[in-house]
C-alpha cells in the first residue's frame, strides 16, 4: 500500500512539473506570431462560432428552469418581482460562466485533446519540428489565446439567451408582468455582475485548452492513449472549473 501511494505521490509530482515545463515552452513561444498567427482565426472560429448552438441550448433551458424554480422557492414569501434578481444573478455570475464552460470542456477541450494527440501518436508533431517549425508556437499559442478570447463572448451570449426565455418562462408560465421582471432584474443589477461572469469565463477558457493541449502532446500508446487523453481531459477541465469558480468568488466577492 505504501508502495502504492509513493509511486502516485512521484508520478503526480512529475506531472505537475512537466505541466509547468509546458506552460513555460508555451509562454516562450508567444513572441513568435508570425508562426501562431496564421491559425488563430480558424481557432478563433473554431472555438467560438462552433460553440454558439450548444452554448445558447444550455442557456436557454437554464433561464426557464430558474425562473421556475424562483417562483416555486419564492412562493408566499418574498414578492414575485425577485424572480427576475434571482434570474439575473445566478445567470450572469454563475450558472452562465460555469454550464457553458462543463459543456465546452467536453466539445473544446476533448476535440483538441484528440486532434493533438493523433498528430502526436502519429508522428506530425515531430515532422514539425523536422521542419523547424516549433509545436508550442504553432499548436498551442493560437488555440490558447483563441479560447481565452472567444470563452467571455461565448458567456455573454448566453447570459443573454437565459435572461430573454427566463422573461419568457416569467411572463408566459407566472403570475408576473414584464415591468415586475425587469425591476426585480434592475433592482440589484450592478456592472459588476457581467464583469466578474466574463473574468471567470476568460479563466475557464485559458485552463480548457491548456489542459486539453498539454494532454494532448503528452500523449502516448496509439489509439487506446488518445482515447484516454480525451477523457482526462474532461475530468480535469470539470474539476478545474469547479476549482476557478471558488478561487474568484474567494478572491472578488470578498472585495466587491
Amino acid at each position: 500500500m505504501l508502495a502504492v501511494i509513493g509511486r502516485q505521490t512521484v508520478g503526480a509530482i512529475a506531472g505537475f512539473g512537466r505541466f509547468g515545463h509546458f506552460v513555460a515552452d508555451s509562454a516562450r513561444a508567444l513572441p513568435d506570431a508570425r508562426t501562431w498567427g496564421g491559425g488563430l482565426a480558424q481557432q478563433l472560429r473554431r472555438i467560438g462560432v462552433d460553440s454558439l448552438p450548444i452554448s445558447l441550448f444550455i442557456a436557454a433551458f437554464t433561464g426557464i428552469v430558474l425562473a421556475l424554480l424562483a417562483s416555486y422557492t419564492f412562493t408566499n414569501a418574498v414578492p414575485v418581482y425577485l424572480v427576475g434578481t434571482l434570474v439575473g444573478k445566478t445567470l450572469m455570475m454563475e450558472l452562465g460562466p460555469v454550464l457553458t464552460a462543463l459543456a465546452l470542456a467536453g466539445r473544446v477541450g476533448a476535440t483538441m485533446a484528440a486532434e493533438l494527440g493523433t498528430m502526436r501518436v502519429t508522428e506530425q508533431v515531430d515532422a514539425l519540428e523536422t521542419m523547424a517549425y516549433d509545436p508550442f508556437a504553432y499548436l498551442v499559442v493560437p488555440r490558447v489565446l483563441a479560447g481565452t478570447l472567444m470563452f467571455p463572448v461565448i458567456v455573454a451570449f448566453a447570459m443573454a439567451m437565459g435572461l430573454f426565455t427566463g422573461w419568457i418562462a416569467a411572463t408566459t408560465l407566472l403570475p408576473i408582468t414584464s415591468a415586475e421582471f425587469m425591476r426585480g432584474l434592475r433592482l440589484y443589477y450592478v456592472p459588476f455582475d457581467i464583469q466578474y461572469g466574463l473574468i471567470k469565463a476568460s479563466s475557464f477558457g485559458f485552463t480548457i485548452t491548456l489542459i486539453g493541449c498539454f494532454l494532448g502532446l503528452s500523449t502516448r500508446g496509439g489509439a487506446e492513449g488518445v482515447g484516454q487523453a480525451t477523457t482526462r481531459t474532461v475530468v480535469y477541465s470539470a474539476a478545474m472549473i469547479l476549482v476557478l469558480d471558488a478561487y474568484w468568488a474567494v478572491t472578488l466577492l470578498r472585495h466587491a
